[in-house]
This record gives C-alpha cells, structure tokens and sequence, in this order.
C-alpha cells in the first residue's frame, strides 16, 4: 500500500488514480472511444456519469450573408492613411449592415446521464477512483466492512457503446436505482461558461421509459432535432424492477450495463435500432472490454516515454498536485501529464468521427465557454501539435474530414467579404463555417493557411501521396487562390495583407486596432502555405501554371523585419511599433508552429526571434492561460532552451491542472500565476494546454524538418536519464532512443521508410558513434562538428551507439 492506495491498482503501468470522487463535471473520470465521451463522478452513493457525442451541439439557422467587399476600397484606403480604428469600426458596420443570423458558434451539448443512487449500510474504507490510460477503463472502488465494491466502465472502440459493471466481492450485495436523466445545469452560470447562461434551463424537452431490463432515454430541441440513448441491463443474480422510470436493482452479484447514443434522427426509430445493436453484443464484461482493449492498446503503445523509472504502485493525483501547487512538480507529474494527454487525444478524436474540440469530448455545460467549439487561431491546431509526431497519424483524420467538409461555407466567405476565390476560414465554428458572431475578427485571413499546416504535415510525417495528391493540394489550392485575389501591391512593389490581423494584438500606436497591414503572421502563414503547395505540385508534376504564379507571389512577399531592440517585428510596416505586452505571440509563426526559420538557415531572424520571446517576458504571469503557458514550453524547445520549456511546463502544472488532470483556461485558484478569470466564475476547462503539453514534450525530445533531426535539442537538467520509443518524424522515419546525459551516452534507433539522407544533430559534439548497420553510412556535416549525414536505408532498423563530448552549457 503507498498513500492509501491500495495493492489492487500497482498492476497499472501508465494511468493515474484519485483519493476523492468528484463533485463537478470538471473533475470527473474522462473516458472515450474517440465519438463518444463518459465522465465519471465515482460518488458511492449517487453516481453521476455524464455521457457525450461528438456531435451534439444546440442547433441553429446558419447566417446569411450579402457581399460587403464593395466597401473594401474604403476601408483599405482608411488603413492606408493611417485610421486604423475608424477603418475597422466603418468595416464591421458594413458587415452588420448585409449580414443577418451572425452569432457566436452552435454550443456543444452534455447528452444525458447514468445516475446511479446505491444502499449503503456502513462507512466506507479503502476509496479509490483510477483511469487506465492503456485501456480506457475506469474503476471506482471501496470497501464496507469485508466486501469489496467495483464499478468499472470503458467507452468501447469495438462496439460503440458505453459498458458499465458493478459488482461486489460477496454474492448478492448489490442494491441500487439506476436511471437515465439530463445533466442538471450544475451551477452553470458560474461553472465553466464565463458568463451566465441564457434562461438558466435544459434547453430540450425529455422523457425516459422503461420496458423490463431496458431504459430508453429521448429529447428534442425546439427545431424537431432528437437525440438519446438506450441503456441494457444484464443481471447476474438478485432482481431488477421498473419504479418511476427507473430500474431498481436488489440482492445482485454483478450488474452489467451497456449504453448506445444517437443523434440527429428519429427517435423512436433509433431506439428500435439501438435496440437490435445491443441484443447482438455480448452478454459479459470481460469479453466486451478485451475486444475494445485490443484496439485502444494498439494505439497507446506505437510510443512511450520513460523519464524515471516506476517503482511500487501510482503515487495519487492529490498528493502530485498538492506538491505542484507548492512548488514542487515531480518528473512523475510531467510524465504522467505526458501520458494523459496522448491517451486523451486517442478517446477524443478518432476516423470518420469529428475532430476533438476545446473540451475534446467532454463536456457537462450547456453554455459552454466559447461554446466548446473549434478555435482556428490557436486552439485547434495546438489539439493536433503532438499527434504526428506521438505516432497517431489516424487521430488528424477527423481534422481532415471536417474542414473540407466546410469548404463551401468558406467560400461563401471569402466571396461576400473580400470578392475572391478561394476560402476564408472564420476564427471559430462549430455546425458551419458562415461568419463568426463577433465581426471584427473577420478581419483575419491566415486561418485556412495555418489549418493547411496539417494536411502538409501529415504528407511529410506519413510519406502518404495519395493523400498529398487528393486532399493536401486540394486544400492548399484554395488557400492560394484566396492569396491571388486579396493581395495588393503596394507602392514599394512589394505585396500588401490589408486588412491584416496578428491575433490577439495591437501595436503601440496612439490609435491601435486590430485591424493592421501586414502582420508578420500573415506573411508567414501565405509563405509557409505557398512554399507548401509548390513543393507538393513539383514533386506530383502537376500544375505548372500555377506553380509559376506562386513562386511570383512568394517573390514579392515582404521579408520579415528587426526591430530597434533587435526583435522580429510583429507588423511589417513603419507606422507599426510592436507592443510587448500581450500573451501572443503570433509573429514567431515562423520559427513555431512553423518550420520556416531554424539557427541553421536563417541564424539572424533566429536570433530576433529569440529576442521577441524575451521581450514578451515584460507581461509577467498575469497575462498569461494555461495554452500560452503549453504554446511558450513549445517555442522554448524550438529556441532549444529546455530549461525555459520545463518551467513553463512546471508553471502550467502549478495553475492551471485540476484533480483528474485536465487543464484549465486560467488559474483556477486565483493566485496570480495567470490572468484573472473574474469574481464568482470558476474558469472553464480547456483541453488545448492538456495536447500542447503533450506536444512540447516531443519538441523537446525530437525536432524533425524535411532532411533533418535534432535529438534531445531542449533537454531540461531534470530529464538526464530516460528513454523515447516510437517518435515519428518529418521524412517518414521512426526514432527511438535511450539516453544518460551524466555519462555523455546516447542509443539511438531509427527506421525510414524510404532511402534518404538526413542531418542529424546530437545534443553535443559526439566523442564517436558505432553503428550495426554496415549500410547505413555516416558523413561529416557542413553544419559544424555536432552534426552528421546520415544514409538511411529504406525499412531498416539502424542502430547507433554515440558517446559525446562533455557539455559546456
């Protein structure tokens, strides 16, 4: 026993367990097959369990738009002249003036609830609640006087459906009411939403009925749209009964329940439905859960990371946190968050589903904060930072599917705002991809360019052509054919963004906006997406015409600009001063998330990149989110700086991770260590900082671009000792490695695909490195002593032994 937990939970190798049930949503056991969603409460006496679907959020007509670009002459000429307010507000009139419907994005939805109210006859001892993160099941557990109770539940990925068993260590103890029911609003007006929630109300009418073993649970919203469950009991022993639209269980020895969801249709046909679905699976827990473990194994295992060893049983999130919270993040908290959020990515977003939203899948607010919707300028992207790279190229596919299922609403936006081609991606969306309720970030334009990022990334990552060829061109194309119309010359002859936004900033002018010209960002999400597109069609053999169009264009983009302090300016245009006192940091785009600009190629806007970052610092805590905490450790590992990347690692641990390990938006104390969220609103959960984690970790393990590798480029001190298995790579190699810094020793494995030639960087000068392959050859590097060419054969593993020089940092 360690800390109270008992013996029973030591077999779990990556997972975390909890000495507390939850009283919240928030805190509760999240579980998921990548489409459906489960929190669990683990109360003894009243159990909640919050069940999701991908795909329910609060319908509404979409807006309509009337063009506006015939208005765009003026405003361009009013940002020219230097009346940046007055051009924006004159702009965002004109919008409201010809659009109608507009609003913030359809909220995501809770479905409905297992309520669980179980006879309890004596104290309990011995409580726990755990998650296994390499099966997905949950387990509550307690004792009352000699019996032991267990109620386990996993999200199936074999059969789509929720499986919950209880069951005790004697014959005949179980007594419980199980019913199906909404989620009860939970305090919602302060509770996650931000602001208080329209009506305060289930917005849906419900029933729930019951017909012997089996518990039908049917809503609709106001629009006629329904959606529900039907739940299976399957007894071993004792008795089951209807009460009040309930099923009272008496003197059982086990109770299996399996739960199917539908949404959008008919609800009496999707019952009757469901109904034949659950009459054909199997009737025991262990058979159901080892068919859906296989598969969730499957994924996990493709990579680990090992930072300390384990020894003895999982040490609780309580007492992890509580350290945390006093100053003291363990490895093993890093660690364990590290696994949490790869584990959280497999249960949230899985092919042919929808990809995983600021919550992922979970959610219990009906007003949601920001609707639980999809963030273009952040917060979608950072979701899938780790994805590629943590060795789950399936998990995108559901990122891939939805925007290009939007592409018609995007044209219609980039044609009735601006009169082009192509397409204009609004900041958020949820149901459609029409105007975003606040018109001023209509202003922005890199959203489709910085969403292509991943369609590239997955070409590089996965070698995939077929991919690259019908749906990563495609996208990229649209994105180019939005540049060709909206970009203007301007009189230096070089080609101007007006309007232009760097997200979420304003310059330091006496009359900022948001509305600018030629934002850094913008210039290097067109760059980057352009660079992209012709590579792609170069290497296809497609489209000449177009290639020569693009590489004009790209010509005649305006270079990125120093500022007087020797930083990347975040606006390239004279009248623009940058302005230090914000959390974004939109213009680093080039060196993070995009591949752009590294110490090798371009070493001076590297370096006024790094001065940018420093100068940010002027803000302090109290403007920074848990995300900017999981974006800086990002940029930090880029900037090879591991010490920078662990303490905001270690800050982000520290403030914003509740007790079931998800992150939050802001503090959720209120202690300073981020932006104040407000009196009386506990700030929302927001899963982006839980995957940028993730995805830091990896940057600071592995950077990887087209023919090169650096390994280990920010190792914080604390990490000296440890291992990697399973890391992909752009270039379609696979890289493992285990490594001791205190003894300047690294092993390296790495397997390509293809046949190529790849720079590898070592974290100091090698001593020498023995190889196993006799055909993999290694040369010098013209990048310096540290690195070296590596001839990787195709397919093949390739082993490296490297002793390196002692480091002089």
């Amino acid at each position: 026993m360690k800390n109270g937990i008992l013996k029973e939970i030591a077999d779990i190798e990556k997972g975390m367990v909890m000495c507390y049930p939850a009283t919240r949503w928030e805190d509760a056991i999240p579980c998921g097959n990548g489409s459906v969603g489960a929190l669990v409460y683990g109360n003894i006496k009243n159990e909640i369990i919050v069940l999701n679907h991908e795909a329910l959020f609060l319908p509404s007509p979409k807006p309509e738009l009337q063009p506006v670009y015939g208005s765009l002459d003026e405003f361009r000429n009013m940002l020219m002249e230097g009346r940046y307010e007055e051009g924006l507000r004159f702009f965002v009139e004109k919008l409201k003036e010809n659009c109608t419907g507009y609003k913030w994005p359809d909220p995501y939805q809770p479905a409905f609830d297992i309520v669980i109210d179980s006879v309890t006859k004596g104290a309990f001892t011995n409580y726990y609640r755990c998650l296994d993160f390499e099966t997905g099941e949950a387990v509550v557990h307690w004792r009352e006087d000699d019996i032991a109770y267990y109620r386990r539940l996993f999200v199936s990925r074999a059969d789509d459906a929720v499986v919950l068993r209880i069951n005790a260590t004697n014959c005949g103890k179980i007594n419980c009411r199980i019913r199906l029911m909404p989620h009860q609003l939970e305090g919602a007006a302060g509770m996650g939403s931000g602001k208080d929630v329209e009506g305060a109300r289930i917005p849906f009418t419900w029933k729930t009925s019951v017909e012997g073993n089996w518990i039908a649970f049917k809503a609709r919203y106001p629009d006629g749209n329904e959606f529900g469950g039907l739940a299976r009991l399957i007894m071993k022993g004792g008795y089951a009964e209807a009460q009040d639209n309930c099923i009272q269980v008496g003197d059982a020895t086990e109770v299996l329940m399996i739960v199917k969801l539908f949404v959008k249709q008919n609800g009496e046909a999707a019952l009757k439905d469901l109904r034949f679905q659950l009459e054909k699976m199997e009737r025991d827990y262990e058979s159901l859960f080892w068919k859906h473990a296989e598969l969730h194994r499957e994924l996990y295992w493709r990579m680990r990371l090992e930072l300390q060893e384990q020894n003895g049983p999982l040490t609780s999130n309580e007492e992890l946190l509580l350290k945390s919270y006093g100053g003291e993040v363990s490895a093993e908290l890093i660690q364990r968050m590290f696994d949490f959020g790869r584990y959280l990515l497999i249960s949230s977003s899985r092919p042919g589903g929808l990809p995983a939203n600021l919550q992922g899948i979970w959610n219990g607010d009906y007003s949601p904060a920001w609707s639980s919707d999809y963030h273009n300028d952040e917060n979608i992207q950072m979701n899938y930072w780790a994805a590629l790279p943590g060795n789950l190229p399936e998990t995108t596919l559901p990122y891939f599917d939805y925007y290009e299922s939007m592409l018609d609403d995007y044209r219609t936006n980039a044609k009735a705002i601006y009169g082009c081609r192509g397409i204009l991606v609004p900041i958020a969306q949820t149901t459609h991809g029409l105007l975003y309720g606040d018109l001023i970030w209509t202003i922005w334009t890199a959203g489709a360019g910085w969403l292509a990022q991943l369609f590239y990334d997955y070409w590089l990552f996965t070698g995939d052509m077929d991919f690259l060829r019908e749906r990563a061109i495609p996208f990229l194309k649209e994105v180019a054919l939005f540049y060709e119309d909206f970009l203007v010359e301007g009189p230096d002859g070089k080609l101007m963004f007006i309007p232009s936004m760097s997200p979420e900033n304003r310059p330091s002018i006496s009359n900022a906006s948001l509305a600018t010209i030629n934002a850094t960002m913008d210039v290097a999400v067109c760059r980057e997406a352009l660079t992209n597109l012709c590579t792609g069609c170069e290497l296809l053999g497609i489209e000449e015409d177009g290639v020569r169009r693009w590489r004009e264009i790209l010509k005649k983009l305006p270079e990125y600009q120093i500022n007087e302090d020797g930083a990347i300016k975040e606006w390239i245009h004279p009248d623009l001063h940058d302005n230090y006192h914000h959390r974004h940091l939109s213009h680093i785009y080039p060196l993070f998330p995009g591949l752009e600009v590294t110490e090798e190629n371009n070493p001076a806007i590297f370096r006024a990149i790094k001065v940018a970052v420093e100068k940010r610092l002027v803000i302090g805590l109290t403007s920074q989110t848990g995300w900017s905490f999981a974006h800086m450790a990002n940029i930090y590992a880029r900037l090879g700086d591991g010490v920078s990347m662990l303490k905001c690692l270690e800050l982000l641990c520290r403030s914003c991770v509740g007790s079931n390990l998800f992150t939050y938006h802001n503090d959720w104390r209120s202690q300073g260590l981020t932006m104040f969220w407000g009196y009386g609103n506990q700030p929302p959960f927001q899963i982006d900082a839980n995957f940028g984690l993730t995805a830091a970790i990896l940057e600071a393990l592995v950077f990887s671009a087209p023919g090169m590798i650096k390994l280990l480029p920010a190792l914080p001190p604390q990490w000296c000792k440890g291992k990697a298995e399973g890391i992909l790579c752009r270039g379609c190699i696979e890289v493992s490695m285990e490594w001791n810094m205190a003894d300047n020793e690294l092993r390296v494995r790495f397997k390509s695909k293809k046949a190529q030639k790849v720079t590898v960087k070592f974290p100091t000068e090698p001593k020498y490195i023995k190889s196993d392959s006799a055909v993999c050859q290694i040369s010098a590097s013209s990048y310096g002593t540290q690195y070296r060419v590596l001839e990787l054969p195709a397919n093949e593993e390739v082993y490296l032994t490297v002793k390196m020089m002692e480091s002089q940092n």
